[in-house]
């Protein structure tokens, strides 16, 4: 059913549920974890409920509405057909990170990323026993792939490369052309390309779109696993569900066979949710793109103006900002900002960086000018001590 009118100003008490990101470090206020202070579209609460009152939760698996909304929203918002064959369901994004590892790449192998980047792409390769390859981005006019330096690092023991994009945390959308040059590097270097494409329903310009990897020609599909979730978009991440899309045969029974005994089961709510979420909550997706493009506009400016130690570039997806605090010569930024201003921003060292903190601004815009300023606070004191 359509969303109207969602109060996103709404600031909701999220203390004591058990949320990590507001529990676990009680004495500050929190713009770390990659989930928002926001409800969750009514089509996905009522959705829970209708599957909560039927009161039995028993072993689960995808049922046909949520398949069927899959290849829609595939088609619809991507442009791509697929078949229910193609659709690999998960429980969360990492495991599926982890598992391509271990399908893929054997003990002393070697995996590729390009940090600064979400902080398990540095610790997946450890599940299979194999080195990691850490190509970072470069900044000219904007962040882009190192392609000398890739071409340098790539080694015949490569066997799989990992992108993340929409970028987490550099905020980037790579344009076709990007993937298109990243896709004919792991042809020509014999590379599985797992492409986590968590956040591509989060773009905030207008003028820029998500070219996913599913799009790449069909002779490309046999090393290519694309993955997806509904949970960043819709705030739905605690419920554990992703699904990888693997057109090529050969290359989802590789994927599945690495399995194991390793991944728990969907559980019987999660399915159910992504369901309404993929198929009832776009209204809800456009209101909240809209607020977080203002959102970050404001954060942008605020910085920009009375943060000026501080350096920021375009920011084009998430709602996670990604902050240059080099400047200030503090060893730990993070920990600087929550000892003098009281709040807790993510910690850029496990993304590559320690030098930057990311900024969480998927949250009611009173809470979000409430960080803002005691970031200030903070920058003022050491002023003047």
């Amino acid at each position: 059913m359509p969303e109207t009118d969602f109060d996103f100003d709404s600031v909701p008490d999220r203390r004591g549920t058990g949320s990590i990101k507001w529990d676990r470090y009680p004495d500050y206020t929190p713009f770390w974890v990659a989930d928002m202070d926001f409800a969750s579209p009514d089509c996905v609460v009522e959705a829970l409920r209708k599957r909560v009152d039927h009161g039995i939760y028993g072993y689960a698996h995808a049922h046909e509405g949520l398949n069927e909304t899959i290849k829609d929203y595939l088609g619809r918002v991507h442009d791509t057909r697929i078949e229910t064959a193609d659709i690999v369901h998960l429980p969360g994004l990492v495991p599926a990170l982890s598992l391509a590892c271990r399908a893929w790449v054997k003990p002393g192998e070697d995996v590729m990323i390009n940090s600064p980047v979400y902080y398990p792409f540095f610790k997946v390769s450890h599940d299979a026993g194999a080195n990691l390859i850490d190509v970072p981005h470069i900044r000219d006019t904007t962040w882009r792939f190192d392609w000398e330096a890739m071409e340098s690092a790539v080694t015949p023991q490569t066997r799989l490369l990992i992108l993340c994009n929409p970028q987490n945390p550099l905020g980037r959308v790579f344009s076709q052309e990007e993937i298109e040059t990243l896709a004919d590097f792991c042809e020509r270097h014999d590379l599985v390309l797992v492409s986590d494409e968590i956040h591509c329903d989060l773009i905030l310009e207008p003028d820029q779109s998500h070219y996913s990897a599913l799009r790449l020609p069909d002779s490309l599909q046999k090393r290519i696993v694309t993955l997806f979730a509904p949970s960043k978009t819709y705030n739905i991440a605690g419920l554990g569900y992703s699904f990888a899309v693997i057109r090529d045969p050969k290359l989802r029974s590789e994927f599945h066979s690495a399995r194991g005994c390793t991944l728990p089961e969907i559980n019987a709510l999660a399915m159910y949710a992504a369901e309404a979420a993929y198929r009832d909550g776009e209204p809800w997706r456009q209101d909240l793109i809209a607020y977080l493009r203002e959102n970050r506009d404001i954060l942008a400016t605020f910085v920009r103006e009375e943060l000026p130690a501080l350096k920021i570039h375009e920011h084009a997806a998430t709602y996670l900002y990604w902050i240059d605090a080099s400047a200030l010569e503090k060893e730990n930024p993070c920990r600087f900002f929550a000892k003098e201003g009281g709040i807790f921003l993510t910690d850029g060292g496990p993304f590559g960086s320690v030098q930057h903190v990311r900024f969480n601004f998927g949250c009611p815009r009173s809470l979000m000018m409430e960080g803002l300023k005691g970031m200030k606070k903070a920058l003022s004191a050491d002023s003047t001590s």
